[in-house]
C-alpha cells in the first residue's frame, strides 16, 4: 500500500517553515529558513511578498528531499500563514505593487485614527466584525496601500490588483494564478469579514473605499482550492486546507471543544479559546475570530493578542547585552527565587489585549542597587506569563466557560521555567505536546481531512501526545499578591508620558 503524506507550508514572520507529515501525523521532515525584515521609517514593518515566495518553495523541495519521498505520494498541501500581514498584487503581471505590510506595522495608524472619528463606521467594525479597530488588522493596511502607491486605488478599481494575506499571495503562486482565495479564519482576520454573515461586509467595503473587485473569494478551511502548477513542483498536487497560523496551532493542539484553549509563545504571544458555534462579542479588549470551517460548520475563537513576548528576551540579548541566547534565559534566571520586586512591563510597541493602549510604552520598576542580570531575565519570562493572566481573566469574563488547562507551544514553550511560572501565575495545568510544530501540525490536519487522510476531529485527537505537564505552585494568595503587583506596574507604565 502507497504511503501518503501531507506537505505543510508554514509561513510565518521570522521565518518560513515546511514540514511534512505521515499518516500517524508523524514530522518526517522540517525545514525553516530565516526571510528577511525591513523597517523603512520608526514604527513600519514591511517584507518582500517575493522573498516570502521564493523561500516557501525553497524549503518545501529541500523537505521533500530531505523526507525521501516522490511528490506523487504528497496526498494534498495545507497552507498556515501570518495572518493580518497585506499584500496587493498586479493580476496580470504577478508583480506586488508594494512590500507587504506586517501584521506589526503602525504605518496606518493615522488611518485608524480617522476611522475612529466616525462614530457610525466605528459602530459597524464593532458589530460585523466583533474586533477591536486597530493598526494591527488588514483594513487599514489596504487603505494605505491603495493611498500610497501611485495609481494603486484607479487599477483596483478597474479589477487588475489582488488584496491577500499571506495564504492568498501563496495559494495565488502555487496555482499559476489561477485561483484567488483564502478562508474564514483568515478573512476574519481583515476586519471587512461579517462574522455572522461569514462573507465580506459590503457595507464596510463601501465605507473604506476598498473596492469589492481586490478581495478574494472565501472558502472553508478544509477544501480543495485548486491544484498546483506544474511548474512549480513538476506535477500537479491538491493545495486541501489553508488557516491562520493561530488558528491552525489551536487545531494542532487538538482544542476541538468549547473551552479548551492555547496559548503560544513566539515574538508574541496568542491565546485562543475555542467558543463553538457561537462568537463572543468581547468587553474586555478581545477579538472574536473564525477558528476554522468544516463543510457548513463554522467554529469560532476568542483571541487576546500580545504583541511583545519573545520580544522581550530579544532586546535582552541585543539591546542590553546580558544575554547571549534565548535559550540561556532559563538557566540565567534560575540562578535567583524571584525577581527581588522587579517588575519588566514590556511595552515596546503599547499594549495589546486586553488594554489596546498604543501610547504606552515599556518600563522597568523596582530596581535597586541589588538587582543583578538574573532578575531583570526571570522580571522579563514573568511578564510573558502575567500578559497571558490579562488575557486570561478577560476571557474568562467575557466567554463564561471553564477552562480547565492552557495547552501550549512556541519557542518559548520549551522554557521549563516559564511555563512552571506560567501554571503558577494561572492556577491552571499547562500542557505541552511533544510535537512543537503544532501550527504546521494544524495545517497539515485540515488539509489531510478534505484530501480523506483522516475522518474526523475525533480521530485528530487521539494523536496528541504529551510532552510535560507543569502544575500550579503558588498558594492563592501569593499568586495574587504577585498578579497584583504586575497590574499595578502596568498601570504605573500606561501613566507615563514622557
Amino acid at each position: 500500500m502507497r504511503r501518503r503524506y501531507i506537505l505543510a507550508l508554514d509561513s510565518g514572520t521570522v521565518k518560513n517553515r515546511t514540514a511534512i507529515f505521515d499518516e500517524r501525523a508523524n514530522l518526517v521532515a522540517l525545514v525553516k529558513k530565516e526571510l528577511s525584515v525591513y523597517r523603512p521609517q520608526p514604527g513600519w514593518v514591511e517584507q518582500d511578498a517575493d522573498e516570502i515566495w521564493a523561500v516557501q518553495i525553497q524549503t518545501a523541495e529541500q523537505a521533500i528531499r530531505e523526507a525521501g519521498i516522490t511528490k506523487s505520494e504528497i496526498a494534498a498541501i495545507g497552507i498556515t500563514n501570518q495572518r493580518e500581514t497585506t499584500v496587493i498584487w498586479n493580476r496580470h503581471t504577478g508583480r506586488p505593487i508594494h512590500h507587504a505590510i506586517s501584521w506589526q506595522s503602525m504605518q496606518s495608524k493615522e488611518i485608524v485614527e480617522r476611522f475612529r472619528k466616525n462614530a457610525d463606521l466605528l459602530e459597524e467594525f464593532r458589530q460585523n466584525t466583533a474586533m477591536v479597530l486597530s493598526p494591527y488588522f488588514s483594513v487599514s493596511k489596504i487603505c494605505w496601500l491603495l493611498d500610497n502607491v501611485p495609481g494603486a486605488r484607479e487599477l483596483a478599481e478597474k479589477g487588475d490588483l489582488a488584496f491577500g494575506t499571506i495564504d492568498s499571495w501563496l495559494l495565488w503562486k502555487l496555482t499559476g494564478g489561477k485561483v484567488h482565495a483564502t478562508d474564514d479564519s483568515n478573512a476574519s482576520r481583515t476586519m471587512l469579514y461579517h462574522l455572522a454573515h461569514g462573507t465580506w461586509d459590503e457595507t464596510l467595503l463601501q465605507h473604506t473605499r476598498i473596492p469589492h473587485a481586490l478581495m478574494p473569494e472565501i472558502h472553508p478551511s478544509a477544501h480543495e482550492y485548486g491544484m498546483t502548477s506544474p511548474a512549480v513542483f513538476g506535477t500537479e498536487i491538491p493545495v486541501s486546507g489553508i488557516l491562520g497560523n493561530q488558528q491552525a496551532d489551536l487545531f494542532g493542539q487538538c482544542c476541538f471543544t468549547p473551552g479548551t484553549a492555547k496559548n503560544t509563545y513566539g515574538e508574541g504571544s496568542f491565546f485562543l479559546l475555542n467558543t463553538g458555534d457561537r462568537y463572543v462579542q468581547s468587553h474586555n479588549g478581545l477579538n472574536a475570530t473564525v477558528a476554522w470551517k468544516l463543510g457548513d460548520h463554522v467554529t469560532y475563537a476568542l483571541e487576546g493578542s500580545i504583541f511583545v513576548a519573545g520580544v522581550a528576551l530579544e532586546w535582552l540579548r541585543r539591546g542590553l547585552k546580558i544575554l547571549d541566547s534565548l535559550e540561556e534565559s532559563e538557566w540565567i534566571a534560575k540562578r535567583v527565587t524571584d525577581t527581588a520586586g522587579v517588575y519588566f512591563v514590556p511595552a515596546f510597541r503599547g499594549l495589546s489585549a486586553p488594554y489596546w493602549d498604543s501610547e504606552t510604552r515599556g518600563m522597568l520598576i523596582g530596581l535597586s542597587e541589588d538587582t543583578r542580570r538574573a532578575h531583570l531575565v526571570r522580571a522579563a519570562l514573568a511578564a510573558m506569563a502575567y500578559q497571558v493572566r490579562d488575557v486570561y481573566e478577560a476571557i474568562r469574563s467575557d466567554a463564561a466557560l471553564p477552562i480547565e488547562e492552557l495547552r501550549v507551544s512556541g519557542g518559548a514553550s520549551r522554557n521549563n521555567l516559564l511555563m512552571q511560572m506560567q501554571a503558577g501565575v494561572l492556577g491552571l495545568p499547562v500542557r505541552r505536546p511533544v510535537e512543537s510544530e503544532t501550527t504546521a501540525l494544524g495545517a497539515a490536519y485540515i488539509a489531510g481531512l478534505a484530501a480523506g487522510l483522516w475522518k474526523n476531529t475525533e480521530e485528530l485527537a487521539a494523536l496528541w501526545q504529551e510532552d510535560a505537564c507543569f502544575t500550579p505552585h503558588f498558594s492563592k494568595e501569593e499568586r495574587e499578591r504577585l498578579y497584583d503587583g504586575w497590574q499595578n506596574a502596568v498601570s504605573h507604565a500606561m501613566g507615563w508620558h514622557g
